[in-house]
C-alpha cells in the first residue's frame, strides 16, 4: 500500500521513484522492501512528505488528502 501511495504522487508531480531516492540519498534497495510491504522508518517518511509536498498520514495511507496542515 505505501509503495502504490507513493508512485502514485511521484507520477502527480511528474518524479520519478528511483531518482528521487538519488535525491534524498536513499538506498535504491528500498524500492523492493516496500513493495513487499516494509514501511519506512520516521526520518525517511518526513524526507518523502517533505520533497513530495504531502503529509506523512497521505504516505502511510492514514488519509486521502494530500494537503499538509500548515
Amino acid at each position: 500500500m505505501f509503495f502504490d501511495i507513493l508512485q502514485s504522487r511521484c507520477a502527480e508531480m511528474g518524479i520519478k521513484v528511483t531518482p528521487l531516492l538519488d535525491e534524498l540519498g536513499l538506498s535504491r534497495s528500498a524500492i523492493a522492501r516496500w513493495k513487499s510491504g516494509t514501511l519506512p522508518n520516521g526520518e525517511v517518511l518526513l524526507k518523502l512528505a517533505a520533497r513530495l509536498d504531502c503529509s506523512v498520514d497521505y504516505l502511510l495511507g492514514l488519509t486521502e488528502k494530500p494537503e499538509v496542515n500548515r
